[in-house]
């Protein structure tokens, strides 16, 4: 999806930057495999996440060419459709899959148009409605980083019962954060956080939703 996106549009000045929140040996593969035109960074600190606020994948953020944040961090047109499937197969219902579908097209193509359309699109914030838009971490979130880099740094000396530790304590003080409770899960056979931990953190959210949802139209 986004290398079509970025081979249709990269003759208007637009790319796509994409960011593996992940280590190099478990994102890199991915990387190789979908052999991108456009730059793919990995990112095992979550540097890029802290930013922007970034809490779980796929999320966006929209940049114009001053520099400016047009559309701050949100959910890239997911569905929460997969709480739904049948855990014992994978499988979803053809309802849920159009409706992930439905959602990954709209955003794309929402995308698009502010890419051709510029601030004339009505998918584009001015500046003080992007600001009002931000979800700005607190004090605990910054210290859930914090945390976590120090168990990323703890992991990679073999320090793993210190790392585990800091792990646990990143995802107490900052439980918005998929990311950094996703770096630690348990990982199902194709590398994915997948788990009976994961499933039990989705259930555990009740109505409130996984993907955050997001101010644009023709997503509901």
């Amino acid at each position: 999806m986004w290398q079509q996106l970025y081979k249709d549009l990269a003759a208007k000045n637009f790319t796509v930057i994409a960011v593996a929140l992940d280590e190099a040996e478990a994102a890199r593969p991915w990387i190789d495999a979908a052999t991108p035109d456009y730059p793919c960074v990995i990112d095992r600190n979550h540097h890029v996440a802290d930013l922007y606020s970034i809490v779980n994948v796929p999320q966006a953020v929209w940049i114009d060419e001053r520099g400016h944040i047009v559309r701050p961090a949100e959910n890239a047109g997911q569905s929460d459709a997969f709480r739904r499937m049948d855990r014992a197969t994978g499988q979803m219902t053809a309802e849920q899959v159009a409706d992930r579908a439905h959602k990954k097209k709209t955003y794309v193509e929402a995308i698009r148009d502010w890419v051709l359309n510029g601030t004339a699109s009505e998918h584009a914030f001015t500046d003080k409605a992007a600001q009002a838009h931000l979800r700005l971490p607190d004090e605990n979130a910054a210290l859930g980083h914090a945390h976590f880099r120090l168990a990323q740094h703890l992991k990679l000396k073999g320090r793993d019962d210190e790392a585990r530790r800091h792990f646990d304590e990143a995802s107490r003080l900052h439980p918005n954060s998929w990311n950094i409770f996703r770096q630690s899960a348990a990982k199902s056979a194709n590398g994915l956080a997948g788990e009976k931990d994961f499933w039990a953190r989705v259930e555990a959210l009740g109505d409130r939703p996984y993907h955050l949802p997001i101010d644009l139209k023709g997503i509901d």
